[in-house]
């Protein structure tokens, strides 16, 4: 039997749609921007030959790494309020569990990204007379992050995917809104079609951006 395609009501609902987009890039860039930041201390605690900060920093990756996000952002929304005495709504358990994760995935791209730098870099800074931090300024990170960029990007595309995960705690990111429309309309087909063809075009560009910024990377070294 031949299915009759009919995506009307994908321009009926558009509305709800386009707010589900606007819900989803705002979560993407909330968690990219929060997970860089915190992932750079985490990933220059995990770079520390101190212990004391080595010893949580690794724990901590460890555990959001190898953990899915699903069950992270399940946990932050059903259980975390039992132990605290106030509520969490779905944004901010979103948030957690997908910021929590990139700072963990970040934290690591940060640290190989300068052990990538060689000694004699750090050598010459010391020579300088600068300090750790100094160094880490102005000489190994301006480096280093050059060669992280790629896996940045391809980061927060992998980021702005995993937020279809918060549809599962009735956050109205693009997923959500798709699924109360189909459950309205009797038409998941056309609905996760159009939802699929949506993310494709937002995630697309940058993807391949990535690729071609590291073909120019490879051959610049």
């Amino acid at each position: 039997m031949e299915y009759a395609w009919d995506f009307s009501a994908v321009f009926t609902h558009r509305g709800l749609l386009l707010l589900g987009l606007q819900n989803t890039l705002k979560l993407a860039a909330v968690c990219l921007t929060l997970g860089l930041f915190f992932g750079l201390f985490i990933g220059m605690a995990r770079y520390s030959r101190l212990k004391i900060l080595n010893w949580p920093a690794t724990a901590f990756v460890e555990v959001f790494r190898n953990t899915p996000v699903l069950v992270q952002i399940m946990w932050f929304y059903f259980a975390l309020p039992i132990l605290l005495p106030f509520d969490i709504g779905a944004f901010t358990a979103a948030s957690l569990g997908l910021t929590l994760n990139t700072v963990a995935f970040s934290s690591e791209i940060y640290r190989a990204g300068i052990q990538s730098i060689s000694r004699g870099q750090w050598e010459a800074a010391k020579a300088l007379g600068m300090s750790y931090g100094a160094q880490m300024r102005r000489i190994i990170l301006p480096q280093a992050v050059r060669r992280m960029l790629p896996a940045f990007m391809n980061r927060a595309v992998e980021l702005v995917k995993m937020t279809s995960l918060a549809s599962v705690i009735a956050y109205g990111e693009l997923m959500h809104q798709a699924k109360t429309i189909s459950t309205i309309e009797f038409n998941p087909i056309e609905m996760y079609t159009a939802v699929a063809l949506i993310f494709f075009v937002l995630i697309a560009p940058p993807a391949l951006l990535v690729q071609q910024y590291e073909k120019r990377l490879r051959k610049s070294e």
